[in-house]
């Protein structure tokens, strides 16, 4: 095929992203794209892209794009067969559990999280022996088996509204300890929490966030719920990746930087080209194990399949479906 035919047809895709990725390098991802695009129509394929995808993925083959589980949740509503999730492992999980009759792929095995692997379901069955009675939430971002453990999940977004649904004095939140801390900092309800952090996160400092603003006057400041509190202290908002961008869909600031993965800043400053997005890069080693030719790879292969023991799925499923109707 020649590479000028890709060329031409791959055209309008880059206008979605040619802000952001140089003309010199699109024809690296040009025909990787356009092969996916074809799979997809033969698979009857869906790919759910999160925020921190790199661009080339998140603007130009992917269907569906967000934050975890609103991945999983409109992938439900799509009548595609198969779904590939560009993201890490245990967003695939979440997309099997809510669609658990499709073909969920997800193009690298080790794309994992260090929160989520800061965790087991031995470890939940012992704080549940020591502190008896006192109800689990379980943040998304954790394994089937965890999430299977527990009695609700939570999303970075949802997490205040989840813990007081539950109406108990005692809450304990796993596993991101910074998430806990700053849940804790805007309820009443006592939050018991687990040592868990997100090593793209955990990475910022108070010290880099006032350090921004005295270079940059009239920043404004956007930082994720897994950060130190005190680094969301000195932020302006602190919210999901979905509520930090709709933040700035709905505001434009003229000058903003999101503290979290960077890739989320590509995604959108190719989206808003009025704002003036500041970079502190701490960039996910784990998503970026999802690339074009692996996605390609896996829609051509029909690999690697996610599956989930049924024993695990039901209760894990339970503890989304409680998320829901909470």
């Amino acid at each position: 095929m020649a590479l000028a035919d890709v060329m031409e047809r791959t055209a309008p895709l880059y206008e979605r992203v040619r802000r952001v990725i140089p003309p010199i390098e699109w024809p690296v991802f040009a025909e990787d794209i356009d092969a996916i695009l074809a799979l997809k129509r033969r698979r009857n394929a869906v790919v759910l892209a999160h925020n921190y995808q790199t661009p080339e993925i998140f603007h130009c083959v992917a269907d569906i794009v967000g934050d975890s589980l609103a991945l999983a949740r409109e992938a439900m509503r799509s009548e595609a067969d198969v779904i590939l999730l560009a993201g890490v492992h245990f967003m695939a999980e979440t997309a099997k559990l809510l669609n658990p009759g499709r073909t969920v792929l997800i193009p690298d095995l080790e794309a994992g999280c260090s929160l989520a692997a800061s965790i087991t379901a031995a470890d939940v069955a012992l704080l549940r022996a020591r502190y008896p009675g006192v109800p689990v939430v379980t943040y998304v971002n954790t394994s089937a088996a965890v999430k299977a453990a527990s009695d609700i999940c939570c999303t970075s977004g949802n997490a205040k509204r989840v813990v007081e649904s539950l109406g108990a004095p005692r809450v304990i939140l796993l596993p991101d300890e910074y998430l806990a801390r700053n849940i804790a900092a805007e309820t009443g309800v006592e939050i018991i929490s687990w040592a868990g952090h997100c090593e793209v996160h955990e990475r910022f400092t108070a010290a880099e966030i006032r350090t921004l603003r005295r270079e940059h006057p009239g920043i404004v400041v956007l930082a994720h719920p897994e950060c130190p509190p005190e680094v969301v202290a000195e932020a302006d908002f602190s919210g999901s990746t979905a509520t930090m961008s709709d933040f700035v869909a709905r505001r434009q600031p003229a000058r903003v930087v999101l503290v979290t993965e960077c890739s989320m800043s590509d995604n959108l400053a190719a989206q808003h080209p009025q704002v003036a997005f500041v970079r502190p890069c701490n960039l996910c080693p784990h998503m970026k194990r999802i690339t074009l030719p692996k996605i390609r790879t896996a829609l051509e292969e029909m690999r690697h399949e996610v599956t989930i023991a049924a024993d695990i799925a039901a209760p894990a499923r339970r503890a989304i479906e409680r998320m829901l109707a909470a």
